[in-house]
């Protein structure tokens, strides 16, 4: 497979294994909780800090576990006043480049600065996402051929999806010189095509007036029996080319000729050639009742079926081109306009379009991220799709800029919530409802640190980051009640336990071993469910061969979590 190459990307290339770990930093004065709760971590999430650095904070707990993704990165256009090109004016960008980065920003033009930036991003991005998840990201014509060689290569070319193309701009940017664009695109990615869960749309009301038959069974279109792809022919469709016979006075059919029953209609193609049925013999057989035959300008028969809508609602696949009104820039910047009385940004996305992506890439239970929130669009989209069909999805948002992560992100998620008086949808005039924690970035989880006694992490996060650590996803609810040897959560095959508390006194104290007794108390439970148990500590009192007898494999702190 063809792979891009770039200025820095032999450095970058594994950049996002290196990122330390850190905790998220709970401020509950700028969270928005229902009344008498406290924010919590498995609440809707506000970030605020580099989005690297979020993303590897998150995954602990949300490895493998994210339903969908929608980011807008910048577009690198090279005239966006916080850009990751050679007029960087974002602060953490810059630091990024000049400190934190392993690449030297100042050898590297905007189209390499922007691919390192994006690169270890995406590979945390495609960690965080659950095997049956689906990536949307928004681009132009700047960067969208790079990144796409960029996620082929990151997420495999086997698991793109499609590049829709969206008109967000109808009258046209009349500064282009030669063609006045009107769109942008949408990348499309599974992390796995093959068990990728995307959903049709419910149908407009133009398409809905097309049913406009009605009987017993419900409202019904009409539709050809006739598979109309030239593609299919009765060459290598055999079984779907044979006779249907009508009755030509009641138009009903029959795969049977019979005295009533004389008109014969073969599938044909509008060549006229032998083309084939959609349905097998047997399914017209046992729909028969379904079906009928009409007489065209043409003077031939031919054969239609009956198409109901299903009782969950008429749907159809999501098309490549998005034309609708409600999705473009215009639409978004009245929205956010009507919010904050004017629009701090200059075309921001429409909630609607991202509302689209989060229809076809989730149920009603699903987790979607965004780690490049600006707005917060995204949480105004799954709020608004939560109010819409009583569903229960949960955002997580990051933003970097110091300016905008609370004035801005968080602002207009509260003011959504709460209501818009001056909106033109009464849903949103009244409130959609629900609340989120708003966070920062917590100190680094180092070996340093811990060794020194500094910022220890509670028992919980630290848990969270060693069975990550172990295992590569992130853990689901951990035991609350540990007992006196630490087992806080169990996998099919492995007990995990962690002798911990938060204090230096403790960690050098001989409570912090594990010892002989401990050892014996694990190794019988982990005989009676037949599983392996891993032990965290920060030291034994047994050597490894004994505890591996045991079915016992011991990590010492801190080094146990250096791999995090």
């Amino acid at each position: 497979m063809p792979t891009l190459d770039f200025k820095g990307k032999q450095i970058i290339y594994a950049n996002h294994l290196t990122v330390p770990a850190r905790t998220l930093e709970v401020v509950a004065k700028k969270s928005l909780s229902p009344r008498g709760k406290k924010p919590f971590l498995d609440d809707n999430l506000i970030i605020h800090g580099d989005n690297l650095h979020a993303l590897k904070a998150l995954m602990p707990r949300y490895a493998g576990k994210v339903n969908c993704i929608y980011i807008d990165p910048p577009y690198n256009t090279g005239n966006e006043k916080w850009m990751y090109n050679d007029n960087v004016n974002s602060p953490m960008m810059k630091e990024w480049l000049k400190g934190k980065s392993p690449v030297d920003g100042e050898d590297l033009e905007r189209h390499d600065k922007w691919l390192c930036m994006m690169w270890p991003r995406l590979q945390l991005l495609r960690e965080l996402l659950a095997e049956d998840g689906v990536i949307f990201i928004s681009i132009d014509d700047n960067e969208q051929h790079r990144l796409r060689m960029m996620m082929d290569e990151i997420f495999g070319e086997e698991n793109f999806i499609t590049c829709v193309a969206a008109q967000l701009n109808p009258r046209g940017r009349t500064l282009d010189r030669h063609f006045a664009k009107t769109h942008e695109y949408i990348l499309v990615y599974a992390k796995d095509y093959v068990i990728c869960n995307t959903n049709e749309l419910p149908k407009k009301e133009k398409a809905l007036a097309e049913y406009k038959h009605k009987d017993s069974e419900g409202k019904y279109r009409f539709l050809e029996l006739r598979n109309r792809n030239p593609v299919f022919h009765r060459g290598n469709r055999p079984n779907l080319f044979y006779p249907i016979w009508a009755d030509p006075k009641n138009h009903d059919v029959s795969i049977k000729k019979s005295k009533h029953h004389t008109e014969e209609i073969y599938p044909r193609n509008s060549k006229g050639k032998d083309g084939c049925w959609t349905w097998g013999k047997e399914k017209v057989r046992l729909q028969i009742k379904d079906l009928q035959a009409k007489l065209v300008n043409t003077g031939k028969w031919r054969v239609y079926r009956k198409d109901y809508i299903p009782s969950s609602g008429a749907t159809s696949k999501s098309k490549s081109l998005w034309l609708e009104k409600e999705i473009n820039n215009e639409t978004g910047k009245e929205v956010v306009g009507k919010i904050f009385s004017d629009s701090p940004f200059d075309f921001p996305k429409s909630h609607e379009l991202i509302k689209k992506c989060v229809q076809i890439g989730t149920d009603r239970k699903s987790i979607i991220l965004d780690s490049f929130a600006g707005s917060g669009t995204t949480a105004h989209a799954v709020l608004a799709l939560n109010k819409e069909d009583g569903g229960n999805r949960k955002f997580i948002l990051v933003e970097c800029e110091n300016k905008i992560a609370d004035k801005i992100t968080a602002e207009r998620v509260r003011r959504v919530i709460k209501g818009v008086p001056k909106a033109k949808d009464e849903v949103l005039k009244n409130g959609l409802g629900g609340g989120f924690t708003y966070c920062t970035l917590g100190d680094e989880m180092s070996i340093e640190k811990m060794l020194t006694g500094k910022n220890l992490p509670d028992y919980e996060t630290l848990a969270r980051h060693v069975a990550y650590t172990a295992t590569g996803q992130s853990p689901d609810k951990l035991r609350k009640a540990r007992g006196k040897d630490g087992f806080f959560y169990e996998t099919k095959d492995r007990l995990f336990y962690l002798i911990y508390e938060p204090t230096l006194a403790f960690l050098r104290s001989a409570d912090s071993a594990l010892n002989s007794t401990r050892a014996q108390r694990i190794a019988k439970q982990a005989k009676a469910k037949k599983k392996t148990a891993v032990v965290f500590a920060t030291h034994k009192f047994m050597g490894q061969k004994e505890l591996s007898g045991m079915n016992i494999v011991f990590c010492g702190l801190p080094y146990g979590i250096s791999s995090v």
